[in-house]
C-alpha cells in the first residue's frame, strides 16, 4: 500500500513506513524473506505499551503475533456468477490437496474461512509465498492460483483489508470515489458489489478510483481490467484536492456528491510488520506525527465530497491514535455536528476488534512524553500539532463517541494490524453551507448549494468566525497534472457511420446504449470500441478540462479488417461480452459442456467436432465474429451451474475461441478439465508446446504473479489491455 504525497510529502515515508522507491511485499502475506532483520524495536513496545492499545494481560502475544509471518489470504470474487463454482472447486479439489502435505518440515494447515467474510468467499491458510512458488508439491495450486487471479476470479488481498469496503453497505445506484486507490485490491471490492446483480450489466453506481502517484494508477488500471466493469474510473489526483465534479441531473448542471467514500490513506503502517519486515528497524513515532496533517486534510476533502446521507469509511494500517482516533476527532470536532460515527459493530458478525480510545499521549522520536497541547514547548509546535490530542472537553469527548472506532490487533484472528472507523453525514459541513465559489461563466442558478442539498432549498446563512476559518479546510491548490498525456475518451454519435453495420451483423436490440461507445482516438480509424455506463459518460463529458483520466470504459469490439467482406469490422472482445450479450440477438450458438472441453483444448477445430445440436446451429450462420453460449441445466449437477460466453469465430470449415490464456484455463476447470503445465511443456489436456512456449508461459505466469503480489511496484500497464489469444492458450491469434 506504499503510496506518497506528491505535493506535500516528497520525503515522507509512503503506505508503509517506508521510504519511496523501496519495493514492497504483496498485500495477501505471500511474502516471505528480510531474514536479515531482527524483529526487535524497544520505542515501537515501549510506545504502545505505554498507550495500553492492547489488553491487560496480552501484549507479550500481541508481540509474538507481530512477529509471525502472515497467513496467506485469498479472496473469491463475489460478483461473477462464477463464484460458487470457483468456491466449489477449491474445496473439494484444491484444499483437500493441500491439506495434510510437510514442505521444508512445515506442515500445511487445512486452508479456513475468513469467520467474518460474508459467504465462505474469503480463505486463510499458513502457506508462504516462498513455499507456494518454490515446492514441487504445491505447483498445481500455485499456478491455480495465478490464472485465476488474472481472470479476476480470486483475489490475493490481506484479510483486514477486506472490512472497508464490507463496512460501507454498498447497493448498485451508489456514486462511490476510492481517494486512495491503488494498488487496487479494495477498488476490486467495490467493482464487485457495485455488480451483486449480474443481471444488470450497467448499474447506475460507479466507482471512481483516485491515486495521486501516475505510475500506480497504472497498476490499479490492471487490477480494476480484471473484473470487466464499465462502472469504474481511475483518475490521477492529490487525494487532499481532488477537484470537485459537475454532472448534468434533469437538464440542469449539478455538483457531483458521492453517496459513499473509501478513504483509506497513506500511514507510517506499523501494522504491517508482519509482511513489511523492514518497518520494525525503521519505525519512529515522526513517522505518525509526519502524516497527521496529510491524513486530515484528505479526510476534510473527502467528506466535503460526500452527499448527505452518505458514508465514508476511514482506515489506516497503522495502530497509533495519531493516525486513527486524532484524525476522526479533529474530523468530528471540524464538522460541528455534521458528522457522526456510525455503530458497525454488528455488521461483521465474527470480527474480533477493540473499541477506538479516548485518551492518548504524544510521544516525540526521542522518547518525549506530551500529555496535553499546553505541554508542547514553542519550538515544537510547527510539528506536534492541538489535532494529534484527545478534546479536553470531557462531555464533548462523549458526544464524539470514538468508542466506535475498531482497531484490529495481529493475535486475535491471526492477521495484520488495522484501523477502521465509519462516518456518516448528518448534515452539509459548516464551511459549506453556502454556495460555492462560482466559475468563470457560471451564474448562481447554474450552481447549487456546495452542501448537496436541493438547488431550490433556501441557503442557510451562517457566521463564519476567524476562528472557524482557521480550523475549516485550507484553501484548494492549483491542480497539477503529473505523469504521462493519456489518448482522448470521444464518445461517439448515434448515427456515427460504424453503427449499421455493428447492428445489423449482430441484430443489436433497439435499447442498446450507442451514447455509451468511445473510442480513444479523434482520427483515422478507430482500432477498438469501449463501453461506459450512462452515468460515468456524464461524468467524462462534464468534466474532461478539471479531471485527469488515466482510463475508464470496458472493451466490447475490436477492429477485424478480414471481418470487412462478411459484413461487418469489428469482432466482439472477451472482456466486455458479459456487457454486450443481453443487447445481442444473432450470431450466437448453443453449446454444451462437451463443446466447451472442444473448443478450449484443440487449436482450430471442424465444424463436424462439435455436438450435433451446436454443429447444426453453427452451419446455419455465415463466417464472422459468434458468441459461443452454455446455459446451466439443472437436472446435471456435476456440470457448471453458471452460464458461460465465449467469443468465438466461425470459419468456412472449422470454428475456434477466443478467450485468453488463464480465461481459458478457468473454464476448463469448470468443465472438469484441469490444466497443468509440468516442466517439459506438456498438458494434460492432451496438447504439448514447445519448449520455447513453455518457457514464455512460465516466465508469463511468474510475471503476473510478481505484478499482483508486489503491490508497491510501479509498472505501467497498457491501458487498451492485450488482445485475445487462441483457445488452447498459446499464443496470438490473427
Amino acid at each position: 500500500m506504499g503510496r506518497k504525497n506528491r505535493t506535500r510529502q516528497r520525503a515522507q515515508p509512503n503506505r508503509d513506513g517506508r521510504p519511496e522507491g523501496k519495493r514492497n511485499r504483496d498485500d495477501a502475506g505471500w511474502g516471505a524473506g528480510y531474514s536479515e532483520i531482527i524483529k526487535e524495536n524497544k520505542l515501537f513496545e515501549h510506545y504502545y505499551t505505554e498507550l495500553k492499545i492492547v489488553p491487560e494481560g496480552e501484549f507479550e502475544e500481541f508481540m509474538e503475533a507481530m512477529r509471525e509471518p502472515l497467513p496467506a489470504t485469498i479472496r473469491i470474487t463475489g460478483y461473477k456468477s462464477h463464484a460458487k463454482e470457483i468456491l466449489h472447486t477449491l474445496k473439494e479439489k484444491y484444499f483437500k490437496e493441500v491439506q495434510d502435505l510437510e514442505v521444508d518440515g512445515q506442515k500445511i494447515e487445512a486452508p479456513q474461512p475468513l469467520s467474518w467474510y460474508p459467504d465462505e468467499l474469503a480463505w486463510h491458510t499458513n502457506l508462504s509465498r516462498k513455499i507456494l512458488r518454490k515446492s514441487p508439491l504445491l505447483e498445481k495450486f500455485h499456478q491455480f492460483l495465478v490464472s485465476e487471479t488474472e481472470s479476476g476470479n480470486i483475489s490475493r488481498q490481506e484479510a483486514v483489508s477486506m472490512i472497508p469496503p464490507l463496512l460501507m453497505k454498498i447497493e448498485p445506484q451508489h456514486k462511490i470515489l476510492d481517494m486512495c486507490a491503488a494498488p487496487g485490491s479494495k477498488t476490486a471490492q467495490l467493482i464487485e458489489m457495485l455488480h451483486s446483480d449480474m443481471d444488470i450489466p450497467f448499474p447506475e453506481g460507479f466507482v471512481i478510483a483516485n491515486d495521486v502517484d501516475n505510475k500506480r494508477c497504472y497498476l490499479l488500471v490492471h487490477q480494476a481490467k480484471r473484473l470487466n466493469s464499465p462502472c469504474i474510473m481511475v483518475v490521477n489526483h492529490d487525494a487532499s484536492s481532488i477537484p470537485r465534479l459537475h454532472f448534468d441531473q434533469d437538464g440542469k448542471k449539478d455538483i457531483l456528491f458521492y453517496d459513499r467514500i473509501l478513504c483509506d490513506v497513506p500511514c507510517s503502517g506499523d501494522g504491517t510488520m508482519r509482511k513489511n519486515i523492514d518497518v520494525w528497524k525503521k519505525w519512529t513515532t515522526s513517522n505518525s506525527i509526519h502524516l497527521h496533517g496529510l491524513q486530515i486534510r484528505i479526510a476534510v476533502r473527502g467528506v466535503e465530497q460526500l452527499a448527505v446521507g452518505g458514508r465514508m469509511v476511514y482506515s489506516t494500517c497503522s495502530l497509533n491514535p495519531i493516525e486513527d482516533e486524532a484524525v476522526i476527532a479533529a474530523l468530528l470536532e471540524k464538522s460541528e455536528g455534521a458528522l457522526e460515527l456510525a455503530d458497525a459493530s454488528a455488521d461483521l458478525p465474527g470480527l474480533k476488534y477493540m473499541p477506538g480510545i479516548t485518551s492518548w499521549k504524544v510521544m516525540t522520536k526521542e522518547g518525549q512524553w506530551f500529555s496535553d497541547w499546553s505541554e508542547v514547548p514553542t519550538s515544537r509546535h510547527t510539528q506536534i500539532r492541538p489535532t494529534m490530542f484527545p478534546p479536553t472537553d470531557p462531555e464533548k469527548l462523549a458526544n464524539m463517541k470514538l468508542e466506535r472506532c475498531m482497531r484490529i490487533l495481529p493475535h486475535h484472528q491471526n492477521t495484520g494490524g488495522f484501523f477502521v472507523a465509519v462516518l456518516v453525514k448528518k448534515a452539509p459541513m459548516p464551511w459549506n453551507r453556502r454556495h460555492p465559489k462560482l466559475q468563470m461563466g457560471e451564474s448562481l442558478a447554474d450552481v447549487p448549494p456546495a452542501d448537496g442539498s436541493s438547488a431550490d432549498a433556501p441557503v442557510e446563512a451562517v457566521e463564519v468566525s476567524s476562528a472557524r476559518c482557521v480550523s475549516g479546510p485550507p484553501p484548494p491548490k492549483k491542480m497539477k497534472l503529473f505523469g504521462f498525456k493519456e489518448d482522448p475518451f470521444v464518445f461517439l454519435t448515434e448515427d456515427d457511420p460504424i453503427f449499421p453495420p455493428i447492428q445489423a451483423f449482430y441484430d443489436l436490440s433497439p435499447d442498446f446504449p450507442k451514447l455509451n461507445v468511445l473510442t480513444r482516438t479523434r482520427e483515422g480509424k478507430k482500432r477498438n470500441l469501449y463501453m461506459v455506463s450512462k452515468e460515468l459518460r456524464n461524468v467524462l463529458l462534464n468534466n474532461s478540462e478539471r479531471m485527469k483520466v488515466i482510463n475508464t470504459g470496458v472493451k466490447v469490439w475490436s477492429r477485424n479488417n478480414d471481418g470487412e467482406q462478411f459484413g461487418c469490422a469489428f469482432r466482439l472482445a472477451q472482456e466486455g461480452i458479459y456487457t454486450l450479450c443481453p443487447y445481442i440477438r444473432a450470431r450466437i450458438i448453443n453449446i454444451s459442456v462437451e463443446d466447451v472441453k472442444v473448443l478450449l483444448t484443440q487449436e482450430n477445430p471442424f465444424l463436424s467436432k462439435l455436438g450435433d445440436d451446436a454443429h447444426t446451429q453453427a452451419k446455419k450462420l455465415e463466417m464472422g465474429s459468434i458468441v459461443l453460449r452454455y446455459l446451466p441445466d439443472p437436472q446435471d449437477l456435476d456440470a457448471p451451474q453458471c452460464p458461460i460466453d465465449l467469443c468465438g469465430w466461425r470459419g468456412k470449415t472449422s470454428i475456434r475461441a477466443f478467450v485468453s490464456r488463464n480465461e481459458c484455463l478457468h473454464y476448463l476447470r469448470m468443465v472438469g478439465v484441469e490444466v497443468f503445465r509440468d516442466k517439459q511443456g506438456k498438458r494434460n489436456d492432451g496438447s504439448t508446446e514447445t519448449q520455447e512456449e513453455s518457457t514464455e508461459d512460465a516466465e508469463g505466469l511468474s510475471q503476473e504473479a510478481d505484478l499482483l503480489e508486489q503491490e508497491g511496484e510501479e509498472t505501467e500497464q497498457n491501458a487498451n489491455g492485450t488482445e485475445p489469444v487462441s483457445s488452447t492458450c498459446d499464443g496470438p491469434t490473427s
